[in-house]
């Protein structure tokens, strides 16, 4: 069912992936939630990407595909609410559809803030909960169906959480019917 609904959410979130990525900045760069490497293609050959998962089977598939590309970041088992990096690590962060599925996505946004540099740019692309009442409703009623099928909670304010997790300039781009969000935003 994954690949069925990793396939279909591909048809339009390649290329804002490729716009995602064109905005990093730095030679150190982590991206959270490799999964099965749809973004391997867009890893900028002039920095050092680490790409992590949580889950193995996805990073094998990531692998085979970063062989196939050629590509030559590195790959790690990682959790996004715990970090296996030090402090102020990297000069961007960026990840594609994974706070929408983690389990404590206020967590894992503080843990991205804590490896950033200070000026460190966080870049995501997120389902987020509309601000428009009848579709904010709608996806509050099909939260727990989209969630058993791909894991994904779509009534989650990540805008908001973003800002609690005290990332400032904090900037939006509507990429789908206010549902699906390009976030940029900087560690003070």
């Amino acid at each position: 069912m994954y690949d069925l609904v990793e396939w279909f959410m591909e048809l339009r979130a390649s290329g804002w992936r490729r716009q995602l990525w064109s905005l990093v900045e730095g030679k150190q760069v982590l991206e959270i939630g490799v999964g099965t490497g749809a973004s391997l293609r867009h890893h900028p050959s002039g920095a050092r990407i680490v790409a992590i998962d949580i889950s193995e089977r996805m990073l094998l598939r990531a692998r085979r595909k970063a062989e196939r590309l050629g590509v030559g970041s590195t790959l790690m088992l990682g959790d996004a609410q715990e970090l296996p990096f030090a402090d102020d690590s990297f000069d961007s962060v960026i990840s594609s559809f994974v706070f929408c599925s983690i389990p404590d996505p206020l967590l894992g946004l503080r843990e991205a803030r804590r490896v950033l540099r200070p000026g460190g740019r966080l870049l995501l692309l997120e389902h987020v909960l509309s601000e428009r009442p009848v579709l904010r409703q709608l996806m509050r009623w099909m939260d727990p169906i989209a969630s058993r099928i791909s894991g994904a909670h779509i009534d989650r304010a990540t805008v908001a959480t973003v800002e609690e997790a005290g990332f400032v300039d904090v900037e939006t781009i509507d990429r789908s019917l206010d549902v699906v969000k390009q976030i940029t935003a900087y560690s003070p």
